[in-house]
């Protein structure tokens, strides 16, 4: 009986049930307890199976570049880092909102660590997202626009509900580079939540975007719906870490 069972559950791809199959069987028969007890068990089992499924599937699509967790951010070690401020944020009311989120700092002040953090925390709440170092998506929207794919590029970019750009700072930007980057800003503007990190206050961006019209409509755009939070504090990259441990950025 119980092989027939294993057998249809292969086949129905129930591979949560199937794992455990076993295990309730055996813990039911041994308590008495009624068919509907352990179908319900066995449901749930299944349940937890897919929904660890598909957070792994997230969490390897959105190309996190390290294991980090607002949990292990050193709060202690950055004071300008509002420890309550980014708890409500993990609360992600700011997704739903579709609000952005730009973290201004200089190099090795957290910026990078605290994008992770809250991206993480969306993933495991049920959320699509995708991190981004910002020349690398510089260059895979200019690539684009040599097979004609930027169309397609930007709806998928677009459809993410966080999208994380890391390290927007100096670069050598051709004006198609920023032409691209503005559609994809356009197109989430008050639709989806974008993550910006970056070195530079808003009046650099002039000069890293060398269009005033393009930089004054981006700006307009983000901060209409935005929360803007600025590191000033030490950095992080300590001297005794670990050699093979990444340093916060």
């Amino acid at each position: 009986m119980r092989a027939a069972i294993h057998t249809l559950l292969a086949e129905l791809h129930f591979a949560g049930m199937r794992e455990t199959l076993d295990t309730v069987l055996d813990a039911a028969e041994q308590a008495g307890e009624p068919p509907t007890a352990v179908l319900l068990r066995l449901l749930r089992e299944e349940h937890r199976h897919r929904q660890e499924r598909r957070l792994a599937y997230r969490l390897h699509q959105a190309r996190l570049p390290w294991d980090w967790s607002l949990d292990t951010f050193p709060f202690a070690r950055q004071p300008t880092v509002d420890a309550s401020h980014i708890r409500a944020l993990a609360g992600l009311g700011f997704i739903d909102r579709a609000e952005n989120l730009l973290l201004i700092g200089p190099p090795g002040t957290g910026t990078t660590g605290l994008a992770i953090g809250l991206l993480r925390q969306a993933l495991v709440n049920g959320y699509r997202g995708r991190f981004y170092n910002a020349q690398d998506l510089i260059d895979e929207l200019y690539a684009s626009l040599a097979d004609h794919s930027t169309t397609r590029l930007l709806k998928h970019l677009a459809a993410y509900d966080v999208l994380v750009v890391d390290e927007l700072g100096y670069m050598n930007l051709k004006p198609e580079h920023v032409n691209a980057l503005f559609q994809l800003l356009e197109q989430r503007y008050a639709r989806k939540s974008t993550l910006i990190t970056t070195n530079l206050d808003f009046d650099q961006w002039y000069d890293l975007f060398r269009n005033k019209p393009l930089v004054d409509a981006l700006l307009d755009r983000l901060q209409h719906h935005c929360i803007t939070l600025r590191l000033t504090g030490p950095s992080l990259r300590a001297p005794a870490a670990p050699a093979d441990a990444p340093a916060p950025r």
